[in-house]
């Protein structure tokens, strides 16, 4: 007997086929057969995919909210840097994990309640509000940007598109580019190291062109 029905069941079997299937290939029908029901005993609680995908989303928030936060006197850089860094070690764990996560709209106001700590944190440092929140989005589209970009060479960890492996790539531009053909490696290798390197970039340019700011920078 099929376990019995409800939006939480869903969301997580669509996060457990979305390894197997990608964004493309997740449909509500895919979903109905692995919990072994028609299909439009779904749309009782997701009228559309977009409906599915924004609780798909709000789940993942949930899952990288759940991680450890930085102490309350940890400096406004450790906590910037800990959203960016937890969103994405979630979204890595899914195929196509950023592109089911942006651009969604998240349930109940589990968001409002971590944003408050964040951008309180953003405060006490001395941002004003319109700063604090435009580091904080600065810090979550650079996240999702560089994830949407690193889940196309590497769908999943351990797997590789052929088509980003840096010697094919330079030998598909061929020698009348060579710096574009030479960028392969900076481009489709090394991503936790780019992350971070591209993170402080990040946190160091907020920091200079923001004014106000108290304590360490």
């Amino acid at each position: 007997m099929p376990p019995k029905l409800d939006p939480a069941l869903v969301v997580d079997t669509a996060l457990r086929l979305l390894n197997e299937t990608g964004l493309d290939g997740l449909t509500l029908r895919r979903i109905a057969t692995e919990l072994d029901v028609k299909a439009p005993a779904l749309y009782w609680h997701f009228s559309s995919k977009q409906a599915l995908l924004d609780a798909m989303a709000t789940q993942l928030f949930r899952f990288a909210a759940a991680e450890p936060a930085p102490g309350p006197h940890a400096p406004w850089q450790e906590w910037v840097g800990h959203s960016c860094r937890t969103l994405r070690r979630t979204l890595l764990r899914y195929r196509d994990g950023a592109k089911v996560f942006s651009g969604t709209r998240f349930q109940g106001t589990d968001h409002a309640e971590v944003l408050e700590r964040y951008l309180a944190v953003l405060l006490a440092a001395g941002f004003a509000l319109d700063d604090a929140v435009l580091a904080f989005a600065t810090g979550y589209a650079f996240t999702i940007g560089f994830v949407i970009e690193e889940q196309a060479v590497h769908p999943l960890p351990g797997e590789q598109d052929p088509y980003f492996d840096p010697d094919t790539r330079a030998a598909r531009i061929g020698p009348e580019h060579p710096a574009a053909a030479a960028a392969g490696p900076a481009l489709f290798t090394g991503f936790e190291e780019r992350f971070e390197r591209g993170l402080a970039i990040l946190l160091a340019g907020i920091a200079v062109t923001t004014p106000g700011l108290s304590g360490p920078c």
